[in-house]
């Protein structure tokens, strides 16, 4: 196989991976009982993580899985922990439906958590890939 199928391959798998983990964390939203009640809304939030980590996986397909995971979980810290900044105009933005769902709400220390264990689910299965298609 040559290196770009390879390439093309791999965001296809990060593509579908991606629609998939998007449709069930709005699904763990709207239908909470889809999740064992005492995980609260925390399947929700390792979702948008691993979310996170399957888009970069995308734009970079050729990134190792420890970098992916370093990122994602970069990016994730940095989303949570820039809801203690609450200007006017990021509130405004934050109450909007893509708003809420991208940047959240209120700093919640147990969604760090939540985003930890999205990312390490994230990257066993992009190490899980990797293997796979070097086989």
């Amino acid at each position: 196989m040559n290196r770009s199928s390879s390439t093309h391959r791999s965001r296809t798998i990060y593509a579908i991976a991606t629609v998939a983990v998007i449709v069930l964390g709005l699904a763990s939203r709207e239908f909470p009982w889809i999740f064992p009640v005492f995980l609260e809304k925390y399947p929700g939030d390792a979702l948008w993580a691993l979310m996170v980590l399957l888009i970069l996986g995308f734009v970079w397909p050729r990134l190792p899985a420890t970098w992916l995971a370093v990122l994602a979980l970069l990016v994730s810290f940095a989303v949570e922990f820039g809801q203690l900044y609450q200007p006017l105009w990021l509130t405004a933005v934050r109450q909007t439906t893509i708003g809420h769902l991208v940047l959240g709400s209120t700093f919640n220390p147990l969604d760090l958590v939540a985003y930890t264990v999205g990312v390490c689910i994230g990257f066993v299965f992009v190490s899980v890939a990797y293997h796979r298609s070097a086989a």
